[in-house]
C-alpha cells in the first residue's frame, strides 16, 4: 500500500467510505403569533376573554402543566434529574442511554433554571387619570425549563425542552448521524458505528439515500408525534384557536465523513493542510467557501484557529474556520476518519429564513461549504508540474498569429502577477482587468495610477496565450485554469520559500556566519573550493 504524500493524496487514494449527512440539529418549537407583543394580547383577549390584556390570565396553564408532567413522571416511573450548575447533560445521558434496553421511550426527565424570553405585564399609570393599567412588554427572566429525555425507533437519542413560562417556548434537539444507523439497522444493512457516524457500511449507496431523506417533513412528524406523547402547555382547545407548535432552525451542523484507510493518512493529511492552510480563513477563502460575497460592511472574524486536543495517544489537531455566526471544523476523528463539518447558527447570514422548510437549502449550503473547504486545500497541495512547463513560460510564443512575450521567473512584475492571481483563485465569480489591476498594484507598491488599464489589458492577453487563465464566456471576466493555479503556486512558492530566504544566506559581504544554516553553507563552500584545488593539483 503506498503512502500518502499530500493532501490531495489522501482524498484521492486512502478514502475508503465516503457520506454526507444531516449531524446536530437544534430547532425551536415555538407559536408563531405568540412572539410578538401583538399577538399575545389578541390571544389574552379572543382566547382567555379578558377585557385587560394580563399575563394573570395564564398563571393556571403553567400550574396545569407543571401538574402534568408530575403525573407523568408518576405514571411512566422515569427519574427527574435536578441539572446542577455547570454539569454536562450529555454525560447524564450516555449513562442513562447505557442502561436503556427498549427500542423506544423516555431516558428521564431533567430540571434547569436557564435565561429565557418571556412574555411579562407591567403596572403602567395614566399620567391624566393617574389610574393603573397592565402593559404586556417582552422580556427575559432565569425559569425552570424541562428537559424530556427520549429514544425514538426511527432518530435514536433526541431532547425535547419546554421552557415553563409563557409563551411556553421549546427546542428540539436531534442527531441526523444516529437517524442514519437506525435506519440501517432496521432494514438490516450490515454496519460498524463510529461515535456519531458509520465507519464501514455493506451499502454505502443505501446509507447516503438514507441521509438525504432526513428531510423537513420527517422532523415535523417526529415533533407531532413526541407532543402526543408528552405533556404540554396548550389544551386541545388552544390548539383548536391556532396555538399550534412551528419549527425553526436554530443551529444546524453538516457533516462530511471520509473515513480512511488507516490513521497515518490523517496525519499527513493534517500536517500538510495546517502547514499550507494557516490563512485560509481570510476574508477571499471564506467568500469562496461560503459562496457568499465579502465586503468592508459584512459583520463577523475571517480566521482560522488551529486547536490541539490531548488524548491518550497523542495529540488531535482541529482546524476551525469562521464566517460570521457561522464555522467549518475539521478534524481526524477517532483516528479513524476524516471529519469536516459546517455549523449555521444564523440562516440569514446566507439569506434564508429560519423556518424549517428552508432546510433543503441550507444543506445544500452546508454541503457545499464542505466540499468547497476540500476542494481548496487539495488543489493547494496539488501544483507539482512537469520540467517542461516551467521552461515554456521562460520564452515567448505566437498563437494564431497572436504573440506573447515570456512570464521570465524572478522577474519582479511576474512573481507580483503570480501572486496577486492566488488571490482571486478563490473568487467564485472571477475577475475584471480593474480587480487584477487593483491587487497587482498594491503587491508592486505602486498607485493605481501609475499602472494603465492597457498594461494590464497586456499582462491578461499574455496570461491568457500562455494556458494561465481563460475568460468567462459571454463576460470579461476572467478565471484561473487549473494550468495556471498550478503555474501561479509554483512560482511563488519557489520564490519566496526557496530562492529568496537562500539568497539571503549567501549574502558575501558577510563575513562572520551568524547562524547554523550559513555556516553549513560556508562549510560547503570551503569543502568544494579544496576539492577543486585537489583536483587541479592532481592534473
Amino acid at each position: 500500500m503506498n503512502v500518502p504524500q499530500t493532501a490531495a493524496d489522501v482524498l484521492r487514494d486512502h478514502v475508503t467510505l465516503e457520506c454526507e449527512s444531516i449531524d446536530r440539529l437544534y430547532l425551536n418549537v415555538y407559536v408563531p403569533h405568540l412572539q410578538n407583543i401583538g399577538g399575545v394580547v389578541g390571544y389574552l383577549h379572543g382566547c382567555k376573554g379578558q377585557r385587560f390584556a394580563s399575563t394573570a390570565a395564564v398563571a393556571p396553564m403553567t400550574q396545569a402543566f407543571l401538574k402534568s408532567v408530575d403525573e407523568f413522571v408518576a405514571r411512566t416511573g422515569v427519574d427527574v434529574v435536578q441539572f446542577k450548575k455547570g454539569e454536562r447533560k450529555d454525560e447524564v445521558t450516555q449513562d442513562y442511554l447505557a442502561r436503556f434496553r427498549g427500542t423506544e421511550g423516555v431516558l428521564y426527565v431533567g430540571k434547569a433554571q436557564e435565561k429565557a424570553r418571556v412574555m411579562r405585564t407591567e403596572r403602567r399609570r395614566n399620567p391624566r387619570t393617574g389610574g393603573t393599567y397592565p402593559w404586556i412588554v417582552s422580556s427575559t427572566a432565569m425559569v425552570n425549563h424541562l428537559y424530556f429525555y427520549c429514544v425514538d425507533e426511527d432518530f435514536g437519542p433526541l431532547f425535547l425542552k419546554f421552557c415553563s413560562y409563557f409563551p411556553y417556548n421549546a427546542k428540539l434537539c436531534l442527531n441526523g448521524n444516529e437517524y442514519a444507523k437506525r435506519q440501517l439497522h432496521k432494514r438490516g444493512i450490515a454496519f460498524e458505528a463510529l461515535d456519531n457516524g458509520v465507519r464501514t457500511c455493506a451499502n454505502p449507496a443505501a446509507l447516503q439515500r438514507l441521509c438525504d431523506g432526513l428531510d423537513a417533513a420527517r422532523i415535523d412528524r417526529l415533533l407531532r408525534k413526541w407532543l402526543r406523547r408528552l405533556p404540554h402547555p396548550f389544551s386541545r382547545q388552544d390548539r383548536a384557536s391556532g396555538c399550534r407548535y412551528a419549527i425553526s432552525i436554530l443551529q444546524a451542523e453538516f457533516s462530511l465523513t471520509q473515513v480512511l484507510d488507516r490513521p497515518l493518512a490523517g496525519r499527513v493529511f493534517f500536517e500538510d493542510v495546517i502547514r499550507e492552510n494557516l490563512d485560509i480563513g481570510r476574508p477571499a477563502s471564506v467568500q469562496l467557501i461560503f459562496n457568499r460575497r465579502v465586503g468592508k460592511r459584512t459583520p463577523g472574524r475571517f480566521r482560522t484557529r488551529v486547536l490541539t486536543r490531548v488524548l491518550t495517544d497523542g495529540v488531535t489537531p482541529s482546524l476551525h474556520v469562521d464566517y460570521k455566526h457561522s464555522r467549518i471544523k475539521q478534524y481526524h476523528k477517532e483516528g479513524q476518519a476524516l471529519r469536516t463539518e459546517t455549523t449555521i447558527n444564523d440562516t440569514y447570514d446566507f439569506a434564508l429564513g429560519r423556518r424549517l422548510h428552508n432546510l433543503t437549502a441550507l444543506r445544500q449550503v452546508g454541503f457545499s461549504a464542505n466540499r468547497r473547504l476540500l476542494d481548496v486545500q487539495t488543489i493547494s497541495h496539488d501544483c507539482a508540474l512537469g520540467e517542461e512547463e516551467p521552461q515554456r513560460h521562460q520564452r515567448s510564443l505566437e498563437i494564431n498569429g497572436q504573440r506573447a512575450s515570456a512570464l521570465r521567473f524572478a522577474d519582479p512584475h511576474i512573481q507580483a502577477l503570480m501572486q496577486a492571481l492566488l488571490l482571486f483563485v478563490l473568487l467564485t465569480r472571477g475577475f475584471s482587468n480593474r480587480d487584477l489591476r487593483e491587487q497587482l498594484c498594491t503587491l508592486l507598491g505602486i498607485d493605481p495610477s501609475q499602472l494603465r488599464p492597457g498594461r494590464m489589458t497586456y499582462d491578461l492577453r499574455r496570461l491568457r496565450l500562455h494556458g494561465v487563465i481563460e475568460r468567462i464566456p459571454h463576460t470579461h471576466r476572467y478565471q484561473l485554469t487549473e494550468h495556471g493555479l498550478k503555474t501561479a503556486m509554483f512560482y511563488s512558492r519557489v520564490y519566496n520559500r526557496v530562492l529568496r530566504p537562500g539568497m539571503s544566506f549567501l549574502n558575501p559581504t558577510d563575513t562572520q556566519p551568524s547562524n547554523a544554516l550559513h555556516r553549513r553553507f560556508s562549510a560547503m563552500n570551503e569543502a568544494i573550493n579544496t576539492f577543486c584545488d585537489q583536483a587541479k593539483f592532481a592534473a
